[in-house]
Protein backbone atom coordinates (compact mmCIF):
# COMPACT_ATOMS: atom_id res chain seq x y z
CA UNK A 1 0.00 0.00 0.00
CA UNK A 2 2.88 2.21 0.71
CA UNK A 3 4.43 1.53 -2.61
CA UNK A 4 0.73 2.72 -4.77
CA UNK A 5 0.85 5.91 -2.27
CA UNK A 6 3.92 6.65 -3.34
CA UNK A 7 3.28 6.11 -6.93
CA UNK A 8 0.23 8.52 -6.81
CA UNK A 9 2.16 11.22 -5.22
CA UNK A 10 5.07 10.73 -7.84
CA UNK A 11 1.73 11.24 -10.95
CA UNK A 12 0.03 13.95 -8.58
CA UNK A 13 4.26 16.15 -7.96
CA UNK A 14 4.37 15.66 -12.27
CA UNK A 15 1.22 16.84 -12.91
CA UNK A 16 1.74 19.94 -11.00
CA UNK A 17 5.23 19.93 -12.70
CA UNK A 18 3.95 19.82 -15.66
CA UNK A 19 1.17 22.70 -14.83
CA UNK A 20 3.71 25.14 -14.50
CA UNK A 21 5.78 24.14 -17.14
CA UNK A 22 2.54 25.15 -19.32
CA UNK A 23 2.44 28.62 -17.41
CA UNK A 24 5.73 29.08 -17.94
CA UNK A 25 5.00 28.36 -21.25
CA UNK A 26 1.87 30.52 -21.62
CA UNK A 27 4.26 33.70 -20.57
CA UNK A 28 6.75 32.98 -23.24
CA UNK A 29 3.85 32.46 -25.77
CA UNK A 30 2.06 36.13 -24.91
CA UNK A 31 5.47 37.57 -24.88
CA UNK A 32 6.40 36.39 -28.17
CA UNK A 33 3.21 38.57 -29.70
CA UNK A 34 4.43 41.65 -31.06
CA UNK A 35 2.05 45.20 -29.32
CA UNK A 36 -0.86 45.90 -31.91
CA UNK A 37 -1.08 42.85 -33.43
CA UNK A 38 -4.31 41.39 -32.95
CA UNK A 39 -4.19 38.52 -35.26
CA UNK A 40 -1.48 36.70 -33.70
CA UNK A 41 -2.86 38.20 -30.02
CA UNK A 42 -6.14 36.01 -31.40
CA UNK A 43 -4.19 33.04 -32.66
CA UNK A 44 -2.11 32.70 -29.32
CA UNK A 45 -5.34 33.20 -26.91
CA UNK A 46 -7.28 29.94 -28.77
CA UNK A 47 -3.93 28.22 -29.04
CA UNK A 48 -3.32 28.72 -24.95
CA UNK A 49 -7.19 27.81 -24.41
CA UNK A 50 -6.61 24.54 -26.15
CA UNK A 51 -3.12 23.77 -24.47
CA UNK A 52 -4.81 24.00 -20.83
CA UNK A 53 -7.87 21.94 -21.95
CA UNK A 54 -5.87 19.24 -23.34
CA UNK A 55 -3.24 19.14 -20.40
CA UNK A 56 -6.95 18.94 -18.17
CA UNK A 57 -8.17 16.39 -20.19
CA UNK A 58 -4.99 14.17 -19.89
CA UNK A 59 -4.70 14.84 -15.88
CA UNK A 60 -7.93 13.64 -15.53
CA UNK A 61 -7.72 10.62 -18.05
CA UNK A 62 -4.64 9.62 -16.27
CA UNK A 63 -6.26 10.02 -12.46
CA UNK A 64 -9.45 7.61 -13.49
CA UNK A 65 -6.88 5.11 -15.31
CA UNK A 66 -5.15 5.02 -12.31
CA UNK A 67 -8.00 4.42 -10.13
CA UNK A 68 -9.14 1.68 -12.97
CA UNK A 69 -5.22 0.06 -12.17
CA UNK A 70 -5.82 0.29 -8.70
CA UNK A 71 -9.20 0.40 -7.25
CA UNK A 72 -8.90 0.45 -3.77
CA UNK A 73 -6.59 3.75 -3.51
CA UNK A 74 -9.14 6.25 -3.50
CA UNK A 75 -10.80 4.24 -0.53
CA UNK A 76 -7.57 3.95 1.15
CA UNK A 77 -6.89 7.50 0.85
CA UNK A 78 -10.28 8.76 1.27
CA UNK A 79 -10.09 6.33 4.65
CA UNK A 80 -6.22 7.73 5.67
CA UNK A 81 -7.57 11.32 5.49
CA UNK A 82 -10.88 10.67 7.26
CA UNK A 83 -8.67 9.16 9.98
CA UNK A 84 -6.32 12.43 9.94
CA UNK A 85 -9.44 14.76 10.49
CA UNK A 86 -11.00 13.23 13.38
CA UNK A 87 -8.11 14.46 15.75
CA UNK A 88 -9.82 17.97 15.00
CA UNK A 89 -13.41 17.75 13.93
CA UNK A 90 -16.23 14.79 15.34
CA UNK A 91 -17.39 12.41 12.68
CA UNK A 92 -20.62 13.91 12.88
CA UNK A 93 -19.74 16.79 10.95
CA UNK A 94 -17.80 14.83 8.13
CA UNK A 95 -19.33 15.83 5.04
CA UNK A 96 -20.50 12.88 2.80
CA UNK A 97 -18.28 10.69 0.52
CA UNK A 98 -18.56 10.94 -3.17
CA UNK A 99 -18.80 7.33 -4.43
CA UNK A 100 -16.24 6.61 -7.70
CA UNK A 101 -18.90 7.58 -10.13
CA UNK A 102 -19.85 10.84 -8.56
CA UNK A 103 -16.21 11.93 -8.84
CA UNK A 104 -16.10 10.87 -12.48
CA UNK A 105 -19.24 13.24 -12.41
CA UNK A 106 -17.74 15.76 -11.22
CA UNK A 107 -14.51 15.54 -12.99
CA UNK A 108 -16.14 15.54 -16.44
CA UNK A 109 -18.61 18.82 -15.41
CA UNK A 110 -15.70 20.23 -14.61
CA UNK A 111 -13.60 19.78 -17.42
CA UNK A 112 -16.85 20.84 -19.36
CA UNK A 113 -16.97 24.30 -17.07
CA UNK A 114 -13.40 25.35 -18.50
CA UNK A 115 -14.38 24.48 -21.71
CA UNK A 116 -16.86 26.34 -21.88
CA UNK A 117 -15.54 29.09 -20.24
CA UNK A 118 -12.44 29.14 -23.12
CA UNK A 119 -15.35 28.80 -25.81
CA UNK A 120 -17.41 31.99 -23.90
CA UNK A 121 -13.83 33.92 -24.20
CA UNK A 122 -13.07 33.11 -28.05
CA UNK A 123 -16.42 34.07 -28.75
CA UNK A 124 -16.15 37.58 -26.81
CA UNK A 125 -12.42 38.53 -28.78
CA UNK A 126 -14.17 37.39 -31.44
CA UNK A 127 -16.67 39.74 -31.21
CA UNK A 128 -14.42 42.26 -30.14
CA UNK A 129 -12.18 42.09 -33.65
CA UNK A 130 -15.84 41.56 -36.12
CA UNK A 131 -16.79 45.14 -34.76
CA UNK A 132 -13.23 46.73 -35.57
CA UNK A 133 -12.84 44.58 -38.56
CA UNK A 134 -16.34 46.56 -40.00
CA UNK A 135 -15.78 49.80 -38.26
CA UNK A 136 -12.55 49.58 -40.50
CA UNK A 137 -13.97 48.07 -43.87
CA UNK A 138 -16.31 50.94 -43.80
CA UNK A 139 -14.40 53.27 -42.98
CA UNK A 140 -12.43 52.23 -46.77
CA UNK A 141 -15.41 51.69 -48.61
CA UNK A 142 -17.45 54.93 -47.99
CA UNK A 143 -14.99 57.35 -49.64
CA UNK A 144 -15.54 55.07 -52.78
CA UNK A 145 -19.19 55.58 -52.55
CA UNK A 146 -19.45 51.64 -51.94
CA UNK A 147 -20.66 49.02 -48.99
CA UNK A 148 -20.27 45.35 -48.43
CA UNK A 149 -22.48 43.06 -50.42
CA UNK A 150 -22.90 39.78 -48.30
CA UNK A 151 -22.32 36.91 -50.20
CA UNK A 152 -22.74 33.38 -48.32
CA UNK A 153 -19.98 31.82 -46.44
CA UNK A 154 -19.18 28.95 -47.93
CA UNK A 155 -16.19 27.33 -49.90
CA UNK A 156 -17.69 29.23 -53.44
CA UNK A 157 -17.49 32.33 -51.81
CA UNK A 158 -14.88 33.25 -54.43
CA UNK A 159 -16.02 32.46 -57.43
CA UNK A 160 -19.82 33.94 -56.13
CA UNK A 161 -18.18 37.09 -55.43
CA UNK A 162 -16.50 37.22 -58.93
CA UNK A 163 -19.92 36.46 -60.24
CA UNK A 164 -21.71 38.85 -58.55
CA UNK A 165 -19.13 41.31 -60.08
CA UNK A 166 -20.07 40.26 -63.89
CA UNK A 167 -22.03 42.17 -66.15
CA UNK A 168 -23.60 39.21 -67.26
CA UNK A 169 -24.71 35.44 -65.76
CA UNK A 170 -21.60 32.62 -65.53
CA UNK A 171 -22.39 29.78 -63.60
CA UNK A 172 -19.92 28.49 -60.53
CA UNK A 173 -19.54 25.57 -62.87
CA UNK A 174 -17.92 27.80 -65.90
CA UNK A 175 -15.87 29.38 -63.41
CA UNK A 176 -14.18 26.81 -61.95
CA UNK A 177 -13.80 24.90 -64.29
CA UNK A 178 -12.51 27.60 -66.52
CA UNK A 179 -10.33 28.25 -63.08
CA UNK A 180 -9.19 24.58 -63.12
CA UNK A 181 -8.27 24.77 -66.73
CA UNK A 182 -5.67 28.03 -67.21
CA UNK A 183 -4.13 26.57 -63.95
CA UNK A 184 -3.58 22.93 -65.62
CA UNK A 185 -2.29 24.71 -69.01
CA UNK A 186 0.19 27.55 -67.18
CA UNK A 187 1.63 24.89 -64.72
CA UNK A 188 4.92 26.14 -65.42
CA UNK A 189 3.66 29.80 -64.28
CA UNK A 190 2.07 28.72 -61.05
CA UNK A 191 4.06 25.87 -59.89
CA UNK A 192 7.01 27.16 -58.22
CA UNK A 193 4.18 29.13 -56.44
CA UNK A 194 2.60 26.27 -54.97
CA UNK A 195 3.41 24.82 -51.59
CA UNK A 196 2.22 23.36 -48.16
CA UNK A 197 0.18 26.24 -46.58
CA UNK A 198 1.28 24.91 -43.28
CA UNK A 199 4.76 24.17 -43.92
CA UNK A 200 6.11 26.05 -46.76
CA UNK A 201 7.19 23.43 -48.49
CA UNK A 202 7.17 22.92 -52.40
CA UNK A 203 4.85 20.64 -53.29
CA UNK A 204 4.59 18.33 -56.16
CA UNK A 205 3.46 18.26 -59.91
CA UNK A 206 1.08 15.53 -59.06
CA UNK A 207 -0.74 17.34 -56.13
CA UNK A 208 -1.05 20.32 -58.44
CA UNK A 209 -2.78 18.47 -61.01
CA UNK A 210 -5.09 17.14 -57.87
CA UNK A 211 -5.45 20.44 -56.43
CA UNK A 212 -6.79 21.59 -60.14
CA UNK A 213 -9.31 18.48 -60.17
CA UNK A 214 -10.33 19.72 -56.69
CA UNK A 215 -11.33 23.00 -58.06
CA UNK A 216 -14.34 21.51 -60.66
CA UNK A 217 -14.90 18.70 -58.36
CA UNK A 218 -14.87 19.19 -54.88
CA UNK A 219 -15.88 22.59 -54.22
CA UNK A 220 -12.59 23.71 -52.79
CA UNK A 221 -11.57 27.12 -51.19
CA UNK A 222 -10.27 29.48 -53.51
CA UNK A 223 -7.62 31.75 -52.77
CA UNK A 224 -4.28 33.80 -54.61
CA UNK A 225 -3.50 31.21 -56.89
CA UNK A 226 -7.37 31.35 -58.10
CA UNK A 227 -7.82 34.91 -58.24
CA UNK A 228 -4.65 35.43 -60.05
CA UNK A 229 -6.40 32.44 -63.11
CA UNK A 230 -9.20 34.10 -63.08
CA UNK A 231 -8.37 37.69 -63.76
CA UNK A 232 -6.62 36.18 -66.73
CA UNK A 233 -9.77 34.05 -67.68
CA UNK A 234 -11.94 37.16 -67.72
CA UNK A 235 -9.40 39.44 -68.68
CA UNK A 236 -10.04 42.17 -66.20
CA UNK A 237 -8.37 43.28 -62.69
CA UNK A 238 -9.20 41.84 -59.41
CA UNK A 239 -8.51 44.11 -56.59
CA UNK A 240 -9.19 42.58 -52.98
CA UNK A 241 -9.98 44.99 -50.33
CA UNK A 242 -8.53 44.08 -46.88
CA UNK A 243 -7.93 45.67 -43.44
CA UNK A 244 -4.88 44.44 -42.82
CA UNK A 245 -2.80 45.33 -45.45
CA UNK A 246 -3.02 47.57 -48.66
CA UNK A 247 -5.63 46.79 -51.79
CA UNK A 248 -4.43 43.97 -53.69
CA UNK A 249 -4.82 44.15 -57.42
CA UNK A 250 -4.21 40.97 -59.65
CA UNK A 251 -4.53 41.17 -63.20
CA UNK A 252 -3.17 44.77 -63.89
CA UNK A 253 -2.12 44.36 -67.28
CA UNK A 254 -6.03 44.64 -68.40
CA UNK A 255 -7.23 47.98 -69.06
CA UNK A 256 -11.05 47.19 -68.30
CA UNK A 257 -13.07 47.99 -65.06
CA UNK A 258 -11.80 46.03 -61.61
CA UNK A 259 -14.14 43.77 -60.55
CA UNK A 260 -13.88 44.55 -56.61
CA UNK A 261 -14.23 41.78 -53.83
CA UNK A 262 -13.65 42.54 -49.70
CA UNK A 263 -11.90 39.85 -47.67
CA UNK A 264 -13.06 39.53 -44.16
CA UNK A 265 -11.12 37.34 -41.39
CA UNK A 266 -13.34 37.97 -38.63
CA UNK A 267 -16.60 38.78 -40.04
CA UNK A 268 -18.17 35.68 -40.91
CA UNK A 269 -18.01 32.35 -38.29
CA UNK A 270 -16.89 30.76 -40.91
CA UNK A 271 -13.17 32.44 -40.60
CA UNK A 272 -11.52 33.79 -43.99
CA UNK A 273 -13.94 35.25 -46.18
CA UNK A 274 -14.99 36.81 -49.68
CA UNK A 275 -17.25 39.37 -50.12
CA UNK A 276 -18.86 41.42 -52.99
CA UNK A 277 -19.44 45.39 -53.24
CA UNK A 278 -22.49 47.37 -54.22
CA UNK A 279 -22.56 51.75 -54.84
CA UNK A 280 -23.46 52.65 -51.63
CA UNK A 281 -26.80 53.02 -50.73
CA UNK A 282 -28.28 57.16 -50.11
CA UNK A 283 -28.39 58.22 -47.07
CA UNK A 284 -25.92 55.78 -45.57
CA UNK A 285 -22.74 57.38 -45.39
CA UNK A 286 -22.16 58.25 -41.75
CA UNK A 287 -24.61 55.86 -40.40
CA UNK A 288 -24.35 53.77 -38.16
CA UNK A 289 -21.86 50.85 -38.99
CA UNK A 290 -23.75 48.31 -40.51
CA UNK A 291 -23.74 44.12 -39.73
CA UNK A 292 -22.67 42.45 -42.59
CA UNK A 293 -23.18 38.34 -40.95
Amino acid sequence: MEELQREHQRVERRHQRERKELEDRIQVMKSAVPKGDKKKRKQMLLDVARLEAEMEQRHQQELEKFEELFPGSARQRGFEAITKGLAKMNLENQPPRLSKIQKRRERRAALERERQKAAEAETRYLASYRREEEEKLAAVLEPRNLEMRNIPPDSHCLYRAIQDQLPSPVSLESLRRRTARYLRQHIEEFLPFFSDPETGDARSRDDYMRYCDDIVHNASWGGQMELRALSHVLQAPIEVIQTESPVVVVGEEYSSKPLTLVYVRYASSFGDHYNSVKPLEAGAVGGATARFF
